[in-house]
């Protein structure tokens, strides 16, 4: 240990040597000593490190941003792929227009009012919670692809978010206003 803290001291010692023999040979060296050469020699070393800690800063955004994008892109894909298959939730609201359906029907409707009431608002109200999530996954993905300086895969992810999207959204919407397949009707 005590030839590490001698090895340590005479290191000190020589860098003191050198340190004294720079600021001697600054002195005599012409317009080396002037103040404003010493102040800019000292100027010249923060701003290297400055852009060092800005090449960091830069350095470290991108991969947040390629975070909170990639992250957005996988949520506008899987809000698609929700809109194209169903929700629990448009079951339910299904389920509950049906209910509906059948207490306002029930015993005093016509056949075509009971079609109507009990399958088409159930059909419709379906449509439009799927719909609501093909929007969103629109939406999501328009804002990823929106953004600067994203990863290609966040951009591949964010396209087929927004694809998928647009085929639920008009998937939906030909659904609610019944122009792929119509009500059936009821025999007179």
């Amino acid at each position: 240990m005590d030839t590490k803290t001698t090895e340590k001291t005479a290191t000190a010692k020589t860098d003191e040597v050198a340190e004294d023999a720079t600021t001697e040979a600054a002195d005599t060296t012409p317009g080396a000593g002037t103040p404003a050469a010493a102040d800019a020699d000292l100027l010249d070393e923060p701003d290297e490190q400055d852009d060092d800690e800005q090449d960091d800063e830069e350095a470290a955004s991108p991969e947040a941003t390629g975070i909170g994008a990639g992250a957005a892109a996988v949520v506008s894909a899987a809000l698609s792929a929700v809109a194209l298959t169903g929700t629990w939730t448009g079951k339910v609201v299904a389920e509950r227009e049906t209910l509906v359906g059948q207490i306002k029907t029930s015993g005093s409707g016509t056949p075509a009012q009971q079609i109507s009431e009990i399958y088409g608002d159930a059909w419709h109200s379906t449509a439009l919670v799927n719909g609501v999530f093909a929007l969103l996954a629109l939406i999501v993905a328009a804002l990823v692809l929106t953004l600067p300086r994203r990863p290609a895969w966040v951009r591949a992810v964010a396209v087929a978010g927004a694809v998928l999207g647009g085929l639920g959204l008009l998937l939906s919407v030909g659904t609610y206003f019944d122009l792929f397949l119509s009500l059936p009707t009821a025999g007179s």
